[in-house]
């Protein structure tokens, strides 16, 4: 199972290996309360369509295109996550304040798509 959480979430049993899935280390987290297992920069987007997305729900539907395009210009950044996936449960960690339009649930949906595919 692909999950989703906020870094601000405390940490919990049942989310198996936790992955930071943002490009910058979040604000006001110690690396040790955050209990990481990885931190996979290269699987956010890039710096360019973050900055053009600016978390803006208009530009959700655009944004996932790209970042889907992206990630399957990129299939090494994102093959570790699935891989993990297809062993057990993963989190995938975010720090954006919008719960439905960040770039780790567009991941989450990216990575769901090709675990069903396999």
């Amino acid at each position: 199972m692909i999950k989703v959480k906020r870094v601000y979430e405390p940490p919990a049993r049942d989310d198996g290996v936790r992955m930071l899935v943002d490009r910058i280390w979040p604000r006001g987290v110690a690396r040790e309360a955050l209990r990481l297992d990885q931190w996979c920069r290269e699987a956010a987007p890039s710096a360019a369509l973050r900055r053009w997305f600016g978390h803006d729900p208009k530009k959700w539907a655009l944004f996932r295109r790209r970042y889907h395009a992206e990630l399957a210009r990129s299939p090494s950044a994102w093959r570790p996550l699935l891989e993990a996936a297809r062993c057990g449960d993963v989190t995938l960690l975010y720090a954006a304040r919008d719960p439905e339009h960040n770039n780790a649930v567009a991941l989450a949906e990216y990575l769901r798509s090709r675990l069903d595919n396999a």
